[in-house]
């Protein structure tokens, strides 16, 4: 009898312990840093739409790094330095908030731009490329 009693105790206990968590993504992942290759102008754009997320995966290297399950679970953001000639891309993500209703992201732009008539051999079109793990809505700051 204590044997049964045992082992219905054992698969009680057994059957109500917790399940293991799945490992969480992270809020944002960095997916690609250029120092060169961007646009002639300084700008942010958050790509949402399945439609402007599949542009991305037109270039080679992106496309290694987002899988089609993305389009729908995560938004991209491109942060495009414009023209300098530093060889260093010197825009950093100081932090990523996540509120319930939006996506906080604080930059910090330290790269020094030239103005585009003043272009030549030597400029950088500096540009990174970051995925968020959320559909909510994005504001940086």
């Amino acid at each position: 009898m204590r044997k049964i009693i045992s082992i219905l105790l054992i698969a009680l206990l057994y059957s109500c312990s917790p399940t293991k968590n799945a490992a969480s993504k992270p809020l944002y992942e960095v997916l690609l840093v250029n120092n060169d290759g961007g646009a002639n102008i300084k700008f942010y754009e958050i790509f949402t739409e399945s439609k402007e997320i599949k542009m991305l995966l037109g270039d080679e290297t992106l496309r290694k790094k987002i899988s089609p399950n993305d389009i729908n679970t995560s938004n991209f953001v491109i942060l495009n330095t414009g023209p300098t000639l530093e060889n260093k891309n010197k825009v950093t993500i100081e932090n990523v908030i996540e509120t319930p209703t939006q996506i906080e992201i604080y930059i910090k732009d330290d790269q020094k731009n030239i103005e585009a008539v003043q272009t030549n051999d030597e400029t950088l079109y500096p540009y990174t490329v970051i995925k968020i793990n959320s559909k909510k809505p994005i504001v940086i700051k």
